[in-house]
């Protein structure tokens, strides 16, 4: 039975597993930065492409199936709402380096698998990467929402100075 690669929390532990046997842990105050890198505008967590985690000197990347957009987000928003290091980056814009993408040229896996990898290996690729945040998924929803309701008190103002002007 092949249950894949999964994430839980284990107290305060991040803690990856592999057919139900832990093969990485990792203590959550060790977490400096989470990159959550998206399909789209990353309005849900089917639209997560992987996670890159940092920490001081490791980075470890997490595909979407691992369930690190479910359980780990939203088990612990109080966690990540107190500690603003939840940064969003479009995938079209994330590329990983060739050498973290296996497979043969036209079968290239587009998402990664996992990895964990010292930290200066993908620090030089990552600056590149247009990030946008820090903020939880629910204060990015509310800025969604926010942003779609500019246009409605505008268009109340544009209409009361008609009227004021008749």
């Amino acid at each position: 039975m092949n249950l894949g690669l999964q994430t839980a929390w284990q107290g305060m532990d991040l803690v990856v597993t592999k057919n139900d046997r832990e093969i990485d842990r990792l203590p959550a105050q060790t977490i400096q930065r989470v990159l959550l890198v998206c399909h789209g505008n990353g309005d849900t967590p089917g639209d997560l492409a992987f996670a890159v985690i940092e920490t001081s000197d490791e980075t470890l990347v997490l595909p979407a199936e691992s369930g690190i957009a479910g359980r780990i987000h939203f088990e612990r928003q109080s966690f990540w709402s107190e500690r603003p290091c939840i940064y969003w980056v479009n995938a079209s814009h994330a590329a990983l380096p060739r050498r973290l993408r296996p497979g043969l040229w036209m079968l290239w896996r587009q998402r990664p698998g996992y990895m964990r990898l010292p930290r200066a290996e993908l620090a030089s690729t990552i600056e590149h990467w247009p990030l946008e945040g820090p903020q939880t998924w629910e204060q990015r929803k509310w800025e969604r929402i926010a942003r779609s309701r500019l246009l409605a008190p505008l268009d109340a103002k544009q209409r009361a100075r008609e009227q004021a002007r008749r």
